[in-house]
Parts: structure tokens; C-alpha cells; sequence
């Protein structure tokens, strides 16, 4: 267990009950399998335990050293630890720190690491209209409904995670700056144009047609923020620009505003005159006779 001095570099908020530990500290507590207990708010006792050993230390073990390295003071404070400070007797415990530590202590250790930490870079970044975020100078794609959102992201040597509310929304490849790792699912877009009606989705299959269709989705876009703008009932002028062989966008958006999106009213309906010679039907019945009557003529 670790007692920090609610630095600010591990403790974000101190709090007597729940203290805030920053997301970084966090994960490379649970990355070494150890527990992070803060020290209490404004409580002196706790600043002189987590400073107790530091006179020790400093006066007993590299006090009148010269130490030219850190491999002289690693090998300095192994020669203390071992064979000087570890074989006193405790004041109080009449124990010798080295036994005690082989005894109670070092059966409870975890295993050293045998790499280094891989040291995360956490940022915020808003993902834009063309469902991409910049995480460390490159850019990364995200799924069509976080586009105006910002997202948390994770970003170490291998690996980009982008959270929303804890939940892991995306994972990337990491890229070197400048890189771009963008999936353009052109596919996708064509089924959101789609479920708005079939005359978006024609008018959009129509702007996506050519061989690099993915530099034409933002004309898409572009439809259909023009479809949220003025409303599915008044989708006609893409019929007419289609008849018209006519697919821009600019002058799609002229037509809705100058109200030339207005479908024609279509004719009242007419009921055909009776004709001068027709007849009645009822006129056109033979007379028969009930079956009874035919039976008494013969």
C-alpha cells in the first residue's frame, strides 16, 4: 500500500471518505497490483508517516558518501539495506528489519516487472463533422453517432482507446505523427441516406457514383444536413434535380430556399359526362320469368 501526500500529480481531489485519484496514477497502481491510500486532509500525523524514513535515510545511508552515479548510491543503499541498517535491532519491535522483512513482507510481494511501463498519454479531443479525432498529431476515425461529442482518450505505444462515459468506444492502432488511420465507410453513409427516404437515398447513391466515392461524402453530408434543415416534405427537389441530371448540392439548397422544392399541385379530379345516347342499366334486363310460370305454360 502507497500513502501519497495528496500530490497533485496522484490525488486530483482530496477527500477524507473518497478521494479522486488521477487517471493516469490509477492505472499504473492497478497495472503493479498495489493500493493507493491518501493521506487525510489536514492531518499532521499522516504527513510524519509518509516522511518518517526520509532523515533516516538521508543522514544514515548517504550522508558523507560520494556518489558520482545513481549505480553508486543503488549500490550504496544495497550495502545499508542489507548489511547495516537491516541487521539492527527495532527500538521497538527488538526485531531485526532484514528478518522481519524475509519473514512477513517479502512472501506477500508480487513478482517484479520485467518491462517497463508503458506510460499512457490521456487527452480530450472533439470529434468533427468528418467523424475524425486528433489524439498526439494523428488522426483517428470514430462511428457516425459520437461526431460533435468529446471523448476521453488513451493513447500508449501500441494502442488509441477512446472512451465516452468510461465505455470504450473505439480502438485504434497507434500512428505516428502525422498519420491517419481513417476508415471511410462509404457503405454506411449510403444506409443513412437510405432509412431518410428513397429519394435521398437515389440522390445520394447518384453523388456517390465514381471510382473514389469516399471524396465525395461530404456532398452527403451535405444532403443531409439540408434533410434536417428543412424537413423530409419537401424532398421533391431531388426528384426534379434527378430528372434534371442536376446534382449540386449549392443549387439543391437554392431551389429549397426560393421555395422551387414545392411539388405541383395536382389536378382537380373530373367525373366524365354521361354520354348522350347512354342508357340506364336497369334497361338492359330481360324479362324472365319466374321459374313457376314457365312450369304451368308447358
Amino acid at each position: 500500500m502507497i500513502i501519497p501526500d495528496n500530490t497533485k500529480a496522484i490525488v486530483v481531489g482530496a477527500d477524507p471518505l473518497s478521494p479522486r485519484i488521477t487517471p493516469a496514477f490509477l492505472e499504473y497502481a492497478q497495472a503493479r497490483h498495489f493500493h493507493i491510500d491518501p493521506a487525510r486532509v489536514r492531518a499532521p500525523q499522516d504527513k510524519g508517516r509518509v516522511e518518517r524514513a526520509v532523515p533516516g535515510v538521508r543522514d544514515d545511508c548517504f550522508a558523507g558518501e560520494v556518489l558520482l552515479t545513481l549505480d553508486d548510491a543503488h549500490v550504496r543503499a544495497r550495502t545499508w539495506c542489507l548489511d547495516e541498517y537491516g541487521l539492527r535491532r527495532h527500538s521497538r519491535t527488538h526485531r531485526r528489519p532484514l528478518e522481519h522483512f524475509r519473514a512477513e513482507e517479502l512472501p506477500a510481494l508480487q513478482p517484479a516487472p520485467t518491462t517497463p511501463y508503458d506510460i499512457p498519454r490521456w487527452s480530450t479531443p472533439k470529434v468533427v463533422r468528418d467523424q475524425l479525432a486528433s489524439v498526439a498529431h494523428a488522426t483517428y476515425s470514430l462511428p457516425h453517432p459520437y461526431v460533435g461529442q468529446t471523448l476521453s482518450a488513451r493513447a500508449d505505444t501500441h494502442t488509441v482507446r477512446f472512451y465516452l462515459r468510461g465505455l470504450v468506444v473505439k480502438t485504434h492502432v497507434r500512428q505516428p505523427p502525422g498519420g491517419r488511420y481513417a476508415f471511410r465507410n462509404v457503405t454506411a453513409l449510403q444506409q443513412q441516406a437510405d432509412q431518410a427516404g428513397p429519394v435521398i437515398g437515389r440522390f445520394a447513391a447518384a453523388l456517390l457514383d465514381g471510382p473514389l466515392p469516399w471524396t465525395r461524402m461530404r456532398r452527403v453530408y451535405a444532403l443531409l444536413s439540408l434533410l434536417k434543415r428543412y424537413g423530409p416534405t419537401r424532398v421533391w427537389a431531388c426528384t426534379a434535380a434527378l430528372a434534371a441530371d442536376m446534382l449540386d448540392v449549392r443549387r439543391l439548397q437554392r431551389m429549397l430556399v426560393l421555395g422551387l422544392a414545392t411539388p405541383p399541385a395536382p389536378p382537380p379530379a373530373r367525373t366524365l359526362p354521361r354520354a348522350r345516347y347512354l342508357r340506364p342499366a336497369h334497361q338492359y334486363a330481360l324479362p324472365l320469368r319466374p321459374p313457376a310460370d314457365r312450369e304451368e305454360s308447358r
